[in-house]
């Protein structure tokens, strides 16, 4: 069977705009949908309604229809699909037939599914150890939990909700009133006695007084891997705020802060020490002892000549990675420590040593004023 032109349809002209296009569809939509219109048409009648302004209203499908007519549209996406996705159709039948939406996706339905509980958050401080080499932790959450008592009936056992008799269960009340733009409008509103549950309960639970969950306080030991840093989320599945209607519990985020290190500065697995060194190491070389996050310390051999700002790399001695093996380095910069209070043996020592150094002095820095400035 062919399908009427959707112009026809909508009975409106080619070049309506949106605004006589929804005008349209509003009054048909009023008139036809099966809620209100009882015949064994309406229902047919609403469906090519539905697409025919779905079509319309959509300015890539609109102009594929107009040049190329119903054929053009086959295969187009979410053609075949006018179940859902129904863009400005909710207000539409909201602007009918009240909030409801006669059932375009509202009201009992939403209210009615299994809702997840909500997710809970709770922040721990670790020392910057802690946070290297991982830990266990005690955490005490206060959340709701599916009442133990009426096992989430919110009946007092052994008595159960009983479906409610102003709603017959469905969780909302209707109401038909005559409209002068619209005629008969039906209009849903949340039960006043069940408050759109669909049941109430006679016998309401000792513990939960009816409301099907309780507040407890609950401790949980958190296992803290190694290379968590400041702002690192631990995610605890399901152990945030139980569910509604059966819907899954929520989740825990355990965020974590890292405290300073006295001498250690951490860049991602990669942590960094400043190591102070006197003349005599820097000029004729030494070995140094380093230490490490561990506690001990490893060996730095200082060749001689080091000048301040020269960095050494020890491999593997960082951070663990997060969740993947190996480690970070640690990057030694030296600082030479110029001295300040000299005994007067040093003193003489330092005097005798400088006496060395004049004429040498003198060519490096004619050498470098050479490179700035150049030489006659």
């Amino acid at each position: 069977m062919s399908k009427r032109d959707y112009y026809e349809v909508l009975g409106v002209d080619r070049t309506a705009d949106k605004d006589t296009l929804k005008r349209a569809f509003r009054k048909l939509a009023q008139k036809y949908h099966p809620d209100v219109n009882k015949s064994p048409e309406a229902e047919a009648m609403f469906k090519e309604i539905n697409e025919a302004y779905q079509v319309l209203s959509d300015d890539q499908k609109r102009a594929i229809y107009d040049r190329f007519g119903h054929d053009g549209l086959q295969g187009s996406p979410g053609f075949n699909d006018f179940s859902g996705g129904f863009g400005d159709l909710g207000s539409i039948f909201e602007e009918i037939f009240g909030s409801m939406g006669m059932g375009m996706g509202g009201g009992r339905r939403a209210r009615n599914q299994p809702r997840r509980g909500a997710d809970l958050r709770v922040d721990i401080r670790l020392s910057f150890e802690e946070a290297v080499f991982g830990t266990e932790r005690e955490i005490e959450i206060p959340r709701t939990e599916t009442c133990d008592h009426c096992g989430g009936t919110g009946a007092e056992p052994p008595t159960s909700p009983v479906t409610c008799a102003t709603c017959g269960g469905s969780g909302e009340v209707r109401r038909r009133q005559q409209s002068p733009l619209f005629g008969t409008v039906i209009t849903a509103t949340t039960c006043p006695s069940c408050g759109g549950s669909g049941e109430v309960i006679p016998s309401p639970c000792t513990k939960c007084h009816g409301s099907k969950r309780v507040r407890v306080s609950r401790k949980l030991n958190v296992k803290i891997p190694a290379g968590v840093d400041d702002g690192t989320r631990i995610r605890l599945v399901g152990e945030g705020e139980a569910g509604q209607l059966g819907g899954p519990p929520g989740n825990l985020y355990v965020v974590v802060s890292v405290e300073p290190h006295k001498i250690f500065v951490r860049q991602d697995s990669d942590i960094h020490l400043e190591l102070p060194i006197n003349v005599a190491q820097a000029a004729l070389g030494a070995t140094v002892k380093v230490p490490t996050l561990e506690g001990d310390t490893v060996e730095l051999e200082i060749p001689p000549g080091t000048q301040t700002g020269r960095t050494f790399r020890k491999r593997g001695l960082g951070v663990p990675h997060l969740q993947r093996s190996g480690r970070g380095d640690m990057i030694i910069t030296v600082r030479v420590v110029v001295p300040t209070n000299l005994t007067n043996e040093q003193k003489e020592l330092f005097r005798a040593l400088a006496k060395t150094f004049d004429d040498q002095t003198t060519e490096q820095h004619k050498g470098f004023f050479d490179r700035i400035f150049g030489s006659d």
